[in-house]
């Protein structure tokens, strides 16, 4: 067995081997043939998230090292448990990451991404920058048949993720206006799949000219420049007010700012993005515009299955994929921190 681990914070990734483990009970091994390349997965290596003003929240807990990065996951079962029903030798799958405890009322309530004892892959165990992987009950595999492995990895979070966002302004935005921020990997994955959830009028906003481009040949109504106020203008103009939902798929301080200050009355906003930083806002402004500020966390196992559901349909737009090979890892990752990917490097065994 094969993985790329770090075995300090923030060190280089190396190539680690030893035997594939063996399964029992309700396990299931993997043989993984792709894992999506995440932003979150900086954070882990780095061992931290900046909270702005100097301050980091400390992510390093009780992860053993060396550990393997990496939850965007789709692979073929190779052994399974005695306790296992519903997928054989051979089945290919994707895997549902976000595993908690199993026992708590939260996962018993369908939530066990939110878990305070979580077990997610490449999270809090070691996830799929390998070629092989135990997954702990099989109601985590989902079949992708028709849809192609790399894209399947991708909708385990960044479509996962986005596809929650979306649901959570979808009341507020049929009919009216939503506005993504950033057109980054999740930000691009919520433009593929918006218009199969809700028949808002949709706009962009980026930093980054390039970026901005790929919003409007991925369909997007207009694109904006967060820090061009005429730009902003325009954008309040066309909306006649501001917007009835935004998505902030950075999740930075300038973002956070940006996305507040173009609610319409009575809008929201959803911060899914984990750059980093503070963010603070006149307390009157909340019941003045009546406006909501929500955070979300990836997406519960009856989403995925929804999300998959509508790639299976035919109803998600194609993603900007970046293939490269398992052992690029390293490289993959430190490219995503510079701001080199446009779209989403998928590592392939």
């Amino acid at each position: 067995m094969k993985s790329y681990q770090f075995e300090e914070y923030g060190q280089p990734l190396v190539e680690n081997t030893k035997e594939a483990p063996a399964v029992s009970g309700k396990q299931v091994l993997m043989k993984i043939s792709a894992c999506g390349v995440c932003h979150s997965d900086i954070h882990i290596w780095e061992g931290h998230f900046d909270l702005g003003g100097g301050k980091h929240l400390d992510v390093k807990g009780k992860r053993p090292l060396p550990f393997t990065l990496g939850h965007e996951i789709v692979g073929e079962v190779v052994a399974v448990g005695d306790d296992v029903s519903g997928v054989n030798i051979g089945d290919k799958r994707v895997v549902y990451p976000w595993i908690g405890c199993d026992e708590c009322h939260i996962c018993e309530a369908g939530n066990g991404h939110l878990c305070n004892r979580p077990q997610a892959l490449g999270i809090d165990v070691d996830g799929g920058y390998s070629d092989h992987l135990v997954v702990p009950d099989a109601k985590y595999l989902l079949d992708y048949e028709g849809i192609d492995k790399e894209s399947a990895c991708t909708y385990t979070c960044s479509g996962l993720t986005a596809y929650s966002a979306l649901k959570k302004v979808k009341s507020r935005t049929d009919n009216g206006s939503l506005l993504i921020i950033g057109c980054g990997g999740v930000g691009m994955a919520g433009l593929a799949i918006a218009r199969s959830v809700t028949n808002a009028k949709i706009y962009v906003a980026d930093i980054d000219p390039e970026k901005r481009q790929m919003g409007l040949d991925a369909g997007a109504d207009a694109a904006f420049d967060p820090n061009d106020r005429d730009q902003f203008k325009e954008l309040m103009r066309l909306t006649n007010g501001g917007v009835n939902g935004a998505i902030d798929f950075v999740g930075a301080e300038s973002s956070a700012k940006f996305g507040s200050s173009v609610l319409a009355k009575g809008g929201k906003l959803v911060i899914v993005g984990l750059f980093g930083g503070g963010f603070s806002m006149p307390l009157p402004m909340f019941p003045i515009k009546a406006i909501a500020i929500e955070g979300t966390f990836v997406g519960s196992l009856e989403e995925m299955h929804e999300l998959m559901d509508l790639a299976k349909q035919g109803k998600l737009q194609t993603l900007n994929l970046d293939h490269r090979p398992m052992c690029e890892a390293d490289q993959a990752l430190n490219d995503l921190r510079e701001g080199k990917v446009m779209g989403r490097v998928v590592l392939k065994n």
